[in-house]
């Protein structure tokens, strides 16, 4: 028996890994997969057997893993943020949301025929996109900035909201059943309303203090969270019934916007985790579906789809952008894109074990009908949305510009040069005169550290596909590299070498792994070509053909010229880095720095 349970643990765990990587892979949303992982592990194949295997447990772990979600995504709710990030997103999870819950709920209620409790209890739960879903997509669609932030914020706002809408619909449904009465039924939604904000203040700003005050060791943070986060969950149940994803939601909330509190090592650690617990938690739900029942919903189900895609979010993103300065097309493409995610997921299987106990029999068919829409959703919608952005020409070109960390002589120069060349670029630097410097040769800038949690919010990366750290600071380069490799992959993050550096032995360098690939050759630092552009150094573009090829270019010039990019024939940049051959093929452009007379004079001396 315990060897069977092992097996199944390892094999959900193997299943994950797959799915996240596939996902990686294709660039879709990886609860695609999850989803089609877990039915075939699931109801297809019968090898898994959620309920068998966790027994009463099941519930429990779905209530705290849905708990922990939702507290990773609070995490991100700063007050100060959501008072610039304008009308259209305030619109889209406060009355653009009440009127999708609203026409979902009809729609289920006059098609499938659910009761108006069941109905709106099922609009409850499918009003939520959430981030899981949302930035997968936005990486492959590339829409411009506006539709692009406006997606992420809504994403991320409206899935502790939704939840907390589902919360309530639900417990007004079973106060209702329990009494009957109207008194009864406020009394009930005070309690869970009233212990659940109580109760998550009281714990965030307790834990806000420790983490303010360091009453704790750094390397406990995580793990003392965490354990807040499910005492807070488990007490507020205790007191109110079904109140504790408010408070975790609050708690998540309350600690956010705490003056002086680190949170966040909190929130790479709870990303990491809330990944961990997405992962399995979505083929755990997805091998329970019902297949016969899912199939047995019949021709009402795919009604409320067609409604779901082509009116409620219509009516929404319409209703929503009423009187901003967004253009049709870009309406057209936040009409389309509305995917479900695993909030929607667990929130409905979770509620539909309560209500199925409480011998309430359209319950079950909540959990088939919240996977329907999960699914339809994302495959439509990952498969379509970059197609449709293209013909609304509402989508950023493919990300081929470059993030410079440095705004010094060095890094404006190759800047200009590749802006020349139609190349996206922005520089950022904490340096006020170079920063000025910059904006006068017409380059995009941020002032402030690459690195701060004020870059990570706001800098815009649209049409940005790598780094170079051309900082004069090694130690702000490394940091910079070791930062932006997720955002951009490691194959994609370079860096120049400081004159520091290239004197340095080994032992004291930082390893190529959280450098990044070393920009240009091992015998080039940033004290080369500041020489070189300081006695008036000039870029040289040379294009390869059939009879002038790359070798015979590199004869030609010797070490009169630095070669620094390669532009290809298809408009692509390839830097030059140290230890990897080049070869560029014909029609490609290499960009070299010439080194100014002066200077060869002084290294043949």
């Amino acid at each position: 028996m315990s060897e069977s349970v092992m097996i199944a643990f390892a094999g959900i765990g193997l299943l994950a890994i797959a799915s996240q990587w596939l996902a990686w892979w294709v660039k879709l949303p990886a609860i695609l997969f999850l989803l089609l992982a877990g039915i075939v592990a699931g109801p297809v194949t019968g090898w898994l057997d959620p309920d068998h295997m966790f027994g009463a447990l099941l519930m429990p772990v779905v209530s705290l893993a849905v708990g922990l979600i939702l507290f990773e995504g609070a995490l991100s709710l700063k007050f100060a943020e959501l008072k610039g990030i304008g009308k259209v997103v305030r619109r889209l999870v406060s009355t653009g949301m009440l009127l999708t819950w609203g026409i979902i709920g009809s729609a289920a209620h006059f098609m499938l025929g659910l009761s108006w409790e069941m109905a709106l209890l099922f609009g409850s739960l499918v009003v939520v996109t959430g981030p899981t879903v949302i930035v997968p997509m936005l990486r492959t669609v590339r829409p411009n900035t506006a539709i692009s932030n406006i997606l992420r914020w809504e994403g991320i706002i409206i899935d502790p909201i939704g939840a907390l809408l589902a919360v309530l619909v639900f417990e007004f449904i079973v106060s209702r059943a329990a009494g009957g009465a109207i008194a009864h039924t406020l009394i009930t939604f005070t309690k869970v309303v009233g212990a659940g904000t109580l109760l998550g203040a009281a714990f965030g700003y307790g834990m806000g203090m420790v983490l303010r005050h360091h009453w704790m060791p750094e390397y406990l943070h995580n793990m003392g969270t965490l354990l807040f986060v499910f005492a807070a969950f488990t007490i507020s149940n205790v007191l109110a019934h079904e109140s504790g994803l408010l408070a975790v939601t609050v708690m998540g909330i309350w600690l956010a916007n705490m003056k002086q509190v680190p949170i966040e090592d909190m929130l790479e650690f709870k990303e990491s985790l809330s990944i961990l617990f997405i992962s399995g938690l979505f083929i755990v739900l997805a091998a329970r579906i019902d297949l016969a029942a899912l199939l047995d919903v019949g021709l009402g189900a795919v009604g409320v789809l067609l409604v779901i895609q082509f009116v409620a979010r219509p009516l929404n993103i319409f209703f929503s952008t009423f009187g901003s300065d967004l253009t049709i097309r870009d309406k057209l493409l936040l009409s389309w894109i509305g995917p479900r995610g695993i909030v929607a997921a667990a929130v409905s299987a979770l509620f539909a074990m309560k209500l199925a106990s409480a011998g309430y029999a359209e319950a079950n068919l909540l959990v088939s009908l919240t996977f329907l829409v999960i699914l339809f959703t994302v495959v439509l919608q990952s498969f379509t949305a970059g197609t449709l952005a293209r013909w609304l020409r509402v989508s950023e070109p493919e990300p081929k510009g470059v993030l410079f960390i440095g705004a010094n002589p060095v890094a404006r120069e190759l800047a200009h040069e590749l802006d020349r060349h139609g190349f996206r670029t922005l520089l950022i630097d904490h340096s006020v005169d170079y920063i000025r410097k910059a904006r006068m040769l017409g380059l995009r800038t941020y002032l402030g550290n690459p690195v701060s949690a004020h870059a990570s919010r706001n800098l815009d990366l649209a049409g940005i596909g790598c780094m170079m750290a051309l900082s004069q600071r090694s130690e702000m380069n490394t940091l910079s590299a070791m930062h932006y490799r997720n955002e951009f992959g490691r194959n994609k993050i370079y860096s120049l070498q400081t004159m520091k550096e290239s004197m340095a032995t080994e032992r004291h360098l930082a390893s190529d792994e959280q450098r990044g690939q070393i920009l240009f050759s091992e015998d080039v630092n940033f004290g080369t070509l500041a020489d070189s552009l300081a006695k008036e150094g000039r870029f040289r573009r040379t294009r390869i053909t059939e009879a002038f090829s790359y070798e015979k270019y590199l004869e030609t010039h010797g070490n009169r010229v630095i070669p620094l990019f390669v532009v290809t024939e298809k408009k692509d940049l390839v830097p030059v880095v140290a230890g990897r051959k080049l070869q560029p093929g014909q029609g490609s452009t290499v960009i070299a720095l010439c080194r100014p007379a002066a200077s060869l004079l002084g290294k043949k001396a």
